[in-house]
């Protein structure tokens, strides 16, 4: 079993910058990918960022030179910076853990969730 606890959410006015951060329990949080996906009100859950055990990264092309997503494994942390933030960037964010090597845009891949952190971009 994981526990994933996103936080670092908040309101910014566009251009600005946020950090997200998702904290995992378990001690085997090296042996995971994470994901962070996102959700806007009446969309679809949408990819955001991934990365795997080894630290490959991989973005949806709407993020991609904004945001960035690291681990650190001694502090079983996952985080998402995020730059340049636009007003299409408000969205619910979630982080997600798989054991799987299933795709890793797909939510179905990932076998746990955290709760979510709302994030507002004003224009």
């Amino acid at each position: 079993q994981v526990q994933l606890v996103e936080s670092g959410g908040g309101s910014v006015q566009a251009g600005g910058s946020l950090r997200l951060s998702c904290s995992a329990s378990g001690r085997t949080f090296s042996s995971y990918a994470m994901g962070w996906f996102r959700q806007a009100p009446g969309k679809e859950r949408e990819f955001v960022a991934g990365i795997r055990r080894d630290g490959s990264t991989y973005y949806a092309d709407s993020v991609k030179g904004r945001f960035t997503i690291t681990r650190d494994n001694a502090k079983n942390t996952v985080y998402l910076q995020m730059n340049s933030l636009k007003p299409e960037d408000t969205a619910v964010y979630y982080c997600a853990a798989t054991s799987t090597t299933g795709s890793f845009a797909r939510p179905g891949t990932y076998n746990y969730w955290g709760q979510g952190t709302q994030v507002t971009v004003s224009a």
